[in-house]
């Protein structure tokens, strides 16, 4: 069963989500991801919703409380590629090309 509640924040929403686990399956989690699951299910969000196009870089970066340059070297340490299209290379290609032709 998973709970949730939105709370008032000083930036706005938050969602707290509470997830209940046996204590069994909640021992096995603790020995393959360390003691705070919590942050390990931020992780795992995270690296879904990136991989899945549903999280953008800065959104992933927000989740985990980092800048983005920690937020791509944690996907990147995790196998994930960046998410950067054809059509992303030429709009910074010819930005690229704008700023060094000023």
């Amino acid at each position: 069963m998973v709970e949730r509640s939105i709370l008032a924040s000083g930036k706005g929403k938050r969602m707290d989500v509470i997830i209940h686990i046996p204590k069994g399956i909640e021992e096995q989690l603790e020995a393959a991801f360390g003691r705070d699951l919590a942050q390990a299910a931020r992780e795992a969000l995270a690296i879904e919703g990136y991989r899945t196009e549903r999280l953008s870089l800065g959104q992933v970066a927000e989740l985990l409380g980092v800048s983005t340059i920690e937020a791509d070297q944690f996907l990147k340490e995790r196998q994930v590629p960046l998410l950067y299209t054809i059509d992303d290379f030429e709009r910074d290609r010819k930005a690229l090309k704008s700023a060094l032709a000023e």
